[in-house]
Order: structure tokens, then C-alpha cells, then sequence
């Protein structure tokens, strides 16, 4: 008997810091794709924001297992971090093609990021290794695959929250109460971050 193809999400990001729109992603994309499994890759440097340093690792992954705490179907996967500077797409995406060669693999993009995918470094093979889900803007047109990339948008949870938002409210003494997990509010604080 053939053992079902796993769906796995790649959730990918600066998460600086996670949010609950970020939550509420993952849980629609968990639903709409029939995901077996997710995983958080909080990335060392974006290549398109080389002069934005963000928080520390250790802090962005200290926020990112507290907002998942006691959540099952969500991993958190360390190596882009652990790999060190710039982060690009396709060598992680690659390792899971090599952990899991059965898998149909989903990965997540803001809707943002769908024009600058042909810039990405080996855009063609990442292409060919994922299917692109984007995560939509409120009030945003739907995002337009460039070819030869291919997707579909995420129907539920647009949610208007972002994390530079989120710092600039810090920044500014202003609340974040409902918009990062309780747990995040605290270590924030605590941490002095965004300040």
C-alpha cells in the first residue's frame, strides 16, 4: 500500500518580530492545503533588505517558540539562521527536497514579494521545486505569477498587521496588545526590543 505524499508548508520570513497575522496564516494554509506539516524559517538577512539588520536570532527565535508554544502541527526550522548570512530561498528549499523527496512542498510569499521572484537567486529551479502560496494584502489586487512561477493565493485571514508596523509601535510607546501573542508582548518588553 502507498503511504499518502506529505504537504508541507515553508513558512519563511524575518518573523521581527511574529505576529498573530503570521499565526493566522499559518492556520489558513494548514486548512486550505490539507497540510501535514508547517515549518517557521526565521531567516538570517533577507537579501532584498541588506542595510535592515533585524533583531537578534536568538531574540526572533526566543519570541517565535513562544508564540508556538503548545502548537503541534507548527516547526520551528533553524537552519537559515544556523547557516549565517544572507539567506536565500532556494538552499533552504533545496534541504527539503533532500529531507523529504516525496513531499509536495508549499511555500509561503507575501503577496509583496510575487513581482520580485524572477530575481531570486536560481529562480527558474525554485520554480520547478515549490508551489507558491501567497499570503494577501487587504485591499491588494490578486498577485500575478511571473513566469515560470505558479501559485495560488491564500483565501482566508488577510489581515492588515505587519512587523514593521509592529516596531514602529514599539518605537513609538505605543500598544501591541492583540497583535503578537501575549507571550511576545512580554519578551519584547522584557528584552527591550525595538526601542
Amino acid at each position: 500500500m502507498d503511504t499518502p505524499v506529505e504537504r508541507i508548508g515553508i513558512f519563511g520570513g524575518s518573523f521581527d518580530p511574529v505576529h498573530c497575522g503570521h499565526l493566522l496564516v499559518a492556520q489558513a494554509a494548514m486548512e486550505e492545503l490539507s497540510l501535514t506539516r508547517l515549518f517557521f524559517i526565521p531567516a538570517a538577512q533577507s537579501p532584498f533588505k541588506p542595510q535592515s539588520a533585524p533583531a537578534p536570532a536568538l531574540e526572533r527565535l526566543r519570541m517565535l517558540r513562544l508564540a508556538l508554544a503548545g502548537q503541534t502541527r507548527y516547526e520551528i526550522d533553524e537552519q537559515e539562521i544556523q547557516r549565517g548570512g544572507t539567506s536565500f530561498t532556494i538552499d533552504t528549499v533545496r534541504d527539503y527536497v533532500d529531507r523529504f523527496p516525496r513531499a509536495k512542498l508549499f511555500y509561503l510569499i507575501g503577496a509583496d514579494h510575487v513581482p520580485t521572484l524572477p530575481a531570486w537567486r536560481e529562480a527558474d529551479r525554485l520554480a520547478e521545486l515549490v508551489e507558491f502560496v501567497v499570503i494577501p494584502r487587504p485591499g491588494q489586487p490578486p498577485a500575478k505569477f511571473p513566469s515560470p512561477f505558479r501559485g495560488r493565493e491564500l483565501e482566508g485571514f488577510p489581515l492588515g498587521v505587519s512587523s514593521s508596523a509592529i516596531r514602529r509601535r514599539v518605537k513609538a510607546g505605543q500598544s501591541i496588545q492583540s497583535l503578537v501573542p501575549e507571550a511576545v508582548v512580554e519578551a519584547i518588553r522584557n528584552s527591550k526590543l525595538y526601542l
